[in-house]
């Protein structure tokens, strides 16, 4: 397993203040912030737990342990990647996301599956996102909607809006690449908005590796990918590797950073195809979230808050953002959420599994314990949130 390994979504900061409490992650302790102001991964159930890392509002280019970049790091060096062909970036689109509760934009790459616009891509390209944008080589630009995700395999499928008459990508009919075969990783290189391709050859198969914690995205461990020797870069996430014969045989979905020798990983095609299948099923499971999940719209914090009695057993708030459900209710820093429709949640991870259970549109009644030791309740309405 490579050291250092990133993501290959890139992002770019807008400037989300530190402090705010709009983090997707877990923040180290109530009220505080995370590195650059940026965050790490989505909770279920709508909570806005902050993380660690440089992340989605860092801008530090690839080549480092992050996820942003808009331009070559000077550790990996000149990239060994050329501008698309037609035939290269056939089915092949550009992925770019606006993540509303960070003020941050990011970008990535997807697969076209469907001429109707069913595109394949990686969670961590969408997630945390408020609005999706997908365009295609001809320039011709889609709003998209999450059909489904699974974080643990990393896979999402969107739905283009409007969408006919698309190029669909060529799948791999003949099973997986062997060792030593060639292969080309198509996609949103740096976020450069121009596909490129970085070619190269297969080195191992089967592997498995730790991702880290980077901009909305949380660590993920993933097994049975493809090791390349090519230049996959931020922004390749979610794009395209080709065999020698074009068909797509692997979804680009990591790097190695901090070296000039820079390794790839990727997802096995007919893995990729076998969670999307589930997804466009409406198959949900432990790990598949169909749609948008259900969002309160709290930051949680991973040290419990402490009462008059000393620590408070519940999930305490780190931050509220703003116009959320959690405004709504007057839910501020330093409150101790303690029980949902009357079930007591013992910390940060019982109240995301609570609101898990939920949609978009229900009812639930909060209790929680306020900084000054009283006990408050409301109902509140959850809305719906960002890409899990």
């Amino acid at each position: 397993m490579a050291a250092g390994l990133v993501l290959g979504g890139s992002a770019v900061a807008l400037g989300w203040p530190e402090g705010s409490g709009a983090g997707l992650t877990s923040s180290p302790e109530a009220g505080s912030s995370t590195s650059e102001g940026s965050t790490s991964g989505t909770a279920p159930g709508g909570t806005l737990p902050g993380g660690g890392g440089l992340g989605s509002g860092s801008g530090v280019p690839g080549g480092s342990t992050t996820l942003p970049g808009t331009g070559a790091d000077s550790s990996t060096g000149t990239l060994d990647t050329t501008t698309a062909t037609a035939d290269q970036s056939a089915g092949v689109v550009l992925v770019s996301t606006v993540l509303g509760y960070q003020s941050a934009e990011a970008a990535g790459s997807g697969v076209v599956l469907t001429s109707d616009g069913i595109v394949l891509t990686n969670n961590h390209v969408v997630e945390g996102a408020t609005e999706i944008t997908v365009t295609t080589p001809s320039g011709e630009s889609y709003t998209a909607e999450v059909v489904g995700t699974d974080a643990s395999a990393d896979v999402a499928v969107l739905q283009l809006q409007d969408a006919s008459g698309l190029t669909t990508a060529t799948l791999d009919d003949d099973g997986d690449p062997a060792v030593g075969d060639a292969v080309t990783a198509v996609g949103n290189a740096e976020g450069g908005g121009v596909l490129m391709a970085a070619s190269g050859t297969v080195t191992a198969l089967d592997e498995s590796i730790t991702t880290q914690a980077e901009g909305v995205s949380q660590g993920e461990s993933l097994s049975g990918l493809i090791e390349v020797d090519a230049d996959v870069v931020s922004g390749d996430s979610g794009g395209a590797l080709l065999d020698d014969e074009g068909e797509v045989v692997g979804i680009t979905t990591a790097a190695s950073s901090g070296s000039a020798d820079i390794t790839g990983y990727a997802i096995p095609v007919g893995d990729a195809l076998d969670v999307a299948t589930q997804i466009l099923s409406g198959q949900d499971s432990d790990s598949i979230v169909l749609g948008y999940p259900a969002f309160l719209g709290v930051q949680l914090a991973t040290t419990p808050g402490r009462g008059a009695a000393g620590t408070t057993a519940g999930a305490t708030v780190a931050g509220v953002v703003d116009g959320t459900p959690a405004a709504g209710a007057g839910l501020v820093a330093g409150d101790t959420i303690t029980a949902v429709d009357g079930v007591a949640v013992a910390d940060g991870d019982a109240l995301s599994a609570a609101l898990a259970e939920h949609d978009p549109g229900d009812e639930v009644t909060l209790t929680w314990t306020t900084t000054s030791g009283t006990t408050a309740q409301a109902a509140v309405t959850l809305v719906e949130g960002p890409a899990a």
